[in-house]
């Protein structure tokens, strides 16, 4: 038998964290011992005796190790006051609950409402172009015109992802970011200052993946289930013929959520994927918010239309980054921050400043043009 010097957390964390553990084995096998506690104090033997099962969870050792990891991930956890909730708790999402291969348990940084009514997800190819990008931010700018309540869903990545995020951000919509890995490092390195204003924005970082746990490439598509369980509909923009987008639409599919893909020319290599979607009819045609709000059946706040600004004023900085992105055509930002003679932290806020003013456009790889 294993000591009994463990919190109900840490025996929690460990149990989450044996090897092939979801929602629906902790289910089964909570059944047959009890609790979390009895399946770690009970003896291999017991345990065998009790399940009939030869998997290597049951050894003395390995549930030794799972939980001397667990009281480190705990020790993690309670310092950078992240949450860790459990698939029993009143907390956890309602709508991951319902996947089959939902985490028992995930950690998560920030105050998202993730049972809000109209959450989307929305994914794509890490080599977006700048028809993907722009459809992200028209997209999510619409729906937060008439969605109060909407919660934009995506994995950080590059590409389609990260311009959904950000998109969000801009439109100041709630914008929950999936992880391949623990809440200990950002992945990508690149996209951390995108991660940090997603929480301090009323966002969240969420992830089933321990501050131990190392990326393997496995836990990419892994990652996706989580993506399309967490919400109502998830929107593909743009995907070539094969690629952790399409799977992301399949695992919706399975899960009963509604998919559905931005159409794109004939022949584009990034638009393959989508438009092989909606010929088969697995996912429906959108081209527009009304698309979706149509598809989904919901009634959208009416608002008043307002005349956009057609020239408006600049600061001093504004203009000069305006001036030399313009003679460059694109540029990254270091490039950018050199030219100017300007910090980069500094330099972000005037790029935040123009791109809410639609006046320039980020590119994958920090890197910017006019719009």
């Amino acid at each position: 038998m294993l000591s009994e010097k463990y919190t109900p957390l840490a025996y929690r964390i460990a149990f989450a964290n044996l090897q092939g553990m979801g929602v629906d084995l902790a289910r089964k096998l909570l059944d047959v011992v009890g609790d979390e506690q009895q399946f770690f104090a009970m003896s291999e033997k017991e345990l065998r005796g009790l399940t009939h099962g030869r998997s290597k969870i049951y050894r003395d050792d390995y549930r030794r190790d799972c939980l001397e990891k667990a009281v480190k991930e705990e020790s993690f956890v309670r310092e950078h006051n992240i949450a860790a909730t459990y698939y029993t708790d009143e907390a956890y999402p309602r709508r991951l609950l319902e996947a089959p291969d939902a985490p028992a348990l995930v950690f998560s940084l920030g105050r998202c409402n993730l049972e809000s009514a109209h959450v989307v997800s929305v994914v794509g190819t890490r080599h977006a172009t700048q028809y993907g990008i722009r459809f992200c931010d028209t997209l999510i700018g619409e729906l937060a015109q008439c969605l109060p309540d909407l919660v934009v869903v995506s994995g950080l990545a590059y590409g389609i992802d990260i311009a959904a995020h950000r998109a969000a951000l801009k439109h100041h919509v709630p914008t929950v970011a999936v992880l391949p890995r623990g809440l200990n490092h950002i992945y990508p390195a690149m996209h951390r200052n995108d991660a940090v204003a997603i929480v301090k924005q009323g966002g969240m970082l969420l992830t089933d993946y321990t501050s131990q746990d190392t990326v393997q490439k496995g836990n990419f598509l892994a990652r996706n289930r989580i993506v399309a369980a967490l919400s109502d509909c998830t929107v593909i923009v743009e995907s070539a013929g094969s690629g952790g987008a399409l799977v992301t639409a399949s695992l919706a599919m399975s899960y009963n959520r509604d998919v559905m893909a931005v159409p794109g020319r004939c022949g584009d290599e990034f638009s393959t994927g989508c438009n092989k979607l909606i010929a088969t009819n697995k996912a429906a045609l959108v081209a527009s918010a009304d698309d979706l709000l149509a598809a989904m059946r919901w009634e959208g706040a009416k608002q008043e239309s307002r005349q956009p600004d057609l020239f408006p004023e600049l600061t001093k900085e504004e203009q000069a980054v305006i001036d030399v992105i313009r003679d460059h055509g694109e540029i990254h930002i270091n490039t950018l921050a050199d030219t100017l003679s300007l910090p980069v932290y500094k330099l972000m806020s005037v790029l935040v400043e123009l791109d809410c003013k639609k006046l320039i456009a980020t590119l994958p790889g920090c890197r910017y043009t006019i719009a």
